[in-house]
């Protein structure tokens, strides 16, 4: 089994988010020694607890302080952003960082309707969903594969050199298991957006995939919440602040990371209850490195997929820390010598 991690870059209360993109670089940097196979930066905007706005920023960083993870965006999301300046952008990382880069795609905005409106460079007509057309657009500009008589194709694309960026799209819905399905992409699906279609998903990814240039075979990914500590007991009151972060947001309140304490004393000790609505396994999954490795291996053996990501938000860092060291362990991965 193959792990790899999703960094929001969570800004603990009482910190700076320069605070939370230095636990970034030394996330990033023990965990490529513990052997975690990717290392992506998410992209929000104008969200207090949440620091990495421009994941192509940190790539940079996190590639010159580590030396064997593959490290990528989880996702860009492209709507915001022309074609042929992420091509640009991710062609210049992959000449640093020859075979160790991901390009995650995302169609979501990464925040409000408001922010989506700054973000756009012409406000003059109403937006358009031309989402498939930037993802074909920007497959073009990588591979260098627009039909003879297209007009971009005399553009080449600097820097140029073998070799192109690993192409994902990232999504939490049918809408992107069908399009990474007919498009021939790998596939990660972010189970703790939205744990509800899952399996249906990556089932219907599967089943309807045709084989691309870039990819034979169907490759996914499932993301996913965890949280490690010694014992069920600390990964639990650990796993208050990501509870206590979800409920603020579902209010409109942004602000930074939660203590553990703050949110028992608003929540309560004990998890939240499971409903049918919430699909067949938690967005999170707490416990300690026993009880969270069984319930990993476990999901990952339904699905049929050979890799996790986990997404660890907790107010401590170092506890955060602790949690990707133990997952390590329980899993045997192989460390890398640095």
């Amino acid at each position: 089994m193959k792990l790899s991690v999703i960094d929001q870059a969570p800004v603990p209360a009482g910190f700076t988010p320069a605070d939370a993109l230095r636990n970034t670089i030394e996330l990033a940097r023990l965990c490529d020694r513990l052997g975690y196979e990717r290392y992506w930066i998410a992209e929000h905007h104008a969200i207090d607890a949440l620091a990495s706005p421009a994941p192509e920023i940190m790539i940079a960083r996190v590639g010159a302080e580590t030396s064997g993870i593959r490290v990528g965006s989880g996702g860009v999301m492209l709507p915001h952003y022309s074609a042929l300046k992420v091509a640009e952008t991710f062609r210049v990382l992959h000449a640093l960082y020859p075979g160790r880069i991901d390009l995650g795609l995302g169609r979501a905005p990464g925040g409000t309707a408001l922010e989506s409106y700054a973000l756009r460079r012409d406000r003059k007509q109403p937006e358009t969903d031309d989402f498939p057309q930037q993802l074909a657009e920007l497959r073009a500009f990588l591979n260098r594969s627009f039909p003879a008589q297209h007009p971009f194709g005399r553009i080449r694309v600097s820097p140029h050199m073998p070799g192109t960026p690993e192409v994902w799209l990232l999504g939490s819905s049918m809408w992107s298991a069908s399009a990474a399905a007919q498009l021939g992409l790998a596939y990660a699906f972010a189970h703790f957006i939205n744990q509800q279609p899952t399996r249906m998903a990556l089932e219907y990814y599967r089943d309807h995939f045709r084989p691309s240039a870039e990819l034979a075979h169907p490759q996914a990914i499932v993301a996913l919440g965890a949280i490690c500590a010694d014992t069920e007991e600390e990964a639990l009151r650990l796993l208050g602040s990501a509870r206590l972060f979800r409920h603020r947001i579902r209010r409109g309140e942004i602000g930074p990371i939660p203590t553990p304490e703050e949110a028992i004393a608003e929540l309560g000790p004990a998890r939240e209850p499971r409903t049918p609505e919430d699909g067949e396994w938690p967005r999170y999954i707490a416990g300690d490195p026993d009880q969270v490795r069984t319930q990993l291996v476990d999901m990952a053996s339904v699905l049929h997929v050979d890799e996790l990501m986990i997404v660890t938000i907790t107010h401590d860092h170092r506890a955060r820390m602790r949690s990707y060291e133990l997952l390590a362990k329980a899993f045997d991965l192989r460390p890398r010598s640095v």
